[in-house]
């Protein structure tokens, strides 16, 4: 056994085993990148809101009932809106299609 440790005493380079500054550079790069990365997630942690739900917007009671009445400010807009056709349509199923023979 002791000849066996001899041989692979003598193929070995004495730098086996040893770290050098490069390794020591590397790991100090390494953690402070870790420490910067730490840092700017606490900051983007702390931005997040404590609930998501949602919030409901305050309903103005009008003043007069005339308020009631009168058209509000883009309120024609909206409507035109609301009645004209849907830019993008759903996808048409092909079995609604009465030239098509089935089978």
């Amino acid at each position: 056994m002791t000849e066996l440790s001899v041989v692979l005493a003598e193929q070995a380079p004495e730098d086996v085993g040893k770290s050098g500054p490069l390794g020591l550079l590397l790991t100090l790069v390494l953690l402070i990148a870790v420490a910067l990365l730490v840092r700017s997630m606490t900051k983007h942690l702390k931005r997040i809101p404590a609930s998501f739900d949602p919030v409901e917007p305050e309903q103005q009671v009008p003043d007069t009932p005339a308020e009631l009445f009168e058209p509000q400010p883009g309120q024609q807009v909206l409507d035109t809106l609301r009645r004209a056709p849907r830019a993008i349509e759903p996808p048409r199923r092909d079995d609604d299609r009465p030239d098509r023979p089935t089978g």
